[in-house]
C-alpha cells in the first residue's frame, strides 16, 4: 500500500489558517511566519508534532495565522510556559517567540534563566527596536538618538546590548536572522530545533510603521551571512565578538553553537533512567479525602 504525501511528512498546507494576516504592509513578521512553517515542512513535522507559544506583541497576532497546537500567552511570560511544556514532554519540540519589548524588559528575567538552565527549546526573538503593537514605544533595544513615540528626543537610557547580555549566559545556541532572508532563517530555525537544549535565535526585522532606522533597506545593505566568510560557530570568544560588533556589519547566521552541555531535563537526578514523560504519567486522583479537612 503506497502512502499519500501527508502520511509521509509535513506540508505548507498542513498550516494553514483561514484567519487573515493583519501585519502592515512590509512587516517582518511575514518573512519569519513564511521561515517557521518552511523549517518544521522541510523537518517533516506535522502540525500536531509541535507546540507553538506566542508572546503578547505584533508577533503574537500569528497564534492564530498558523495552524496546529498554539498556545498565546501573557505579555513577557512565553519563557516560562514554553519551559514548562518542554518539560512535561521533552519529545515534543517547542518553539517561542517574543518580541524585543516584552523579552528584554517584563520578561528579561525569564530570559536569562531559560539561558542558564539551558531548556529543551527554540526562543524566537522579533527584534523590531520598539513596541509596535502599542504604537511605537521605545524597547530596552531601541537605538540612541531616535525619536519615538513616548520619547520624542530619544530614550534617555543607554541601548542594552542584548548579544553581549546573551553571551554573558554561557548560551549553548545563539543565531542571528533577518527577515527578508527566509532561505537563511529556515536553515537556522532547522538547527535550532534540533539543537540540544536552549536555542536562542534573534530575527532582526523591519517595522515600516514605527522603526524608522532599522528600515528593511537598512538590513538589506547591512546583514551579511558569517558561514559565508569563514565563520566557525564553535570558538565562543570570536563569536561573541562578531555577534557585538555591529558597528559597519551585522553578521547573521548560527554564531555560536556546543552540544556538549546537557538540557535542563537530562540533568534531572530523579528523571535519570525514566522511560516515560511527565505528561505520561500524570493520572486522575480522588483527592476527595483530603478536601473533607477543609469541609
Amino acid at each position: 500500500m503506497s502512502l499519500s504525501a501527508s502520511e509521509i511528512g509535513a506540508a505548507m498546507k498542513d498550516y494553514a489558517s483561514q484567519n487573515p494576516c493583519t501585519w502592515c504592509d512590509g512587516c517582518g513578521n511575514y518573512g519569519i511566519w513564511g521561515a517557521t512553517k518552511l523549517a518544521l515542512v522541510e523537518l517533516g513535522l506535522k502540525p500536531w508534532q509541535v507546540l507553538l507559544c506566542y508572546d503578547v506583541g505584533c508577533h503574537g497576532n500569528g497564534s492564530d495565522k498558523t495552524g496546529g497546537y498554539r498556545f498565546h500567552g501573557l505579555h513577557g511570560r512565553v519563557l516560562p510556559l514554553s519551559a514548562g511544556a518542554s518539560l512535561a514532554n521533552p519529545t515534543v519540540p517547542v518553539i517561542a517567540f517574543g518580541g524585543d519589548g516584552a523579552s528584554f524588559s517584563e520578561g528579561v528575567g525569564h530570559l536569562v534563566h531559560a539561558v542558564r538552565s539551558n531548556y529543551q527549546m527554540t526562543f524566537v526573538l522579533h527584534n523590531n527596536a520598539n513596541y509596535g503593537l502599542t504604537t511605537g514605544q521605545a524597547s530596552a533595544l531601541t537605538w540612541q538618538g531616535q525619536p519615538m513615540n513616548s520619547s520624542p528626543n530619544g530614550i534617555p537610557e543607554e541601548t542594552l546590548n542584548s548579544m553581549d547580555f546573551i553571551f554573558s549566559l554561557a548560551p549553548t545556541f545563539v543565531a542571528r536572522g533577518f527577515s527578508g532572508n527566509i532561505p537563511q532563517l529556515t536553515e537556522i530555525l532547522k538547527a535550532a530545533i534540533r539543537h540540544r537544549g536552549f536555542a536562542y535565535v534573534d530575527v532582526l526585522q523591519a517595522c515600516p510603521t514605527y522603526n524608522k532606522f532599522a528600515t528593511h533597506e537598512w538590513l538589506l545593505e547591512h546583514c551579511y551571512d558569517a558561514a559565508a566568510e569563514g565563520h566557525d560557530p564553535k570558538n565562543f570568544e570570536k563569536a561573541r565578538k562578531l555577534a557585538v560588533d555591529t558597528s559597519k556589519r551585522v553578521a547573521t547566521g548560527i554564531l555560536y553553537q556546543t552540544e556538549e552541555q546537557p538540557a535542563f531535563h537530562e540533568r534531572l537526578k530523579p528523571r535519570q533512567g525514566v522511560k516515560t514523560t511527565p505528561v505520561e504519567e500524570v493520572k486522575i486522583v480522588d483527592v476527595s479525602g483530603f478536601l473533607k479537612k477543609f469541609v
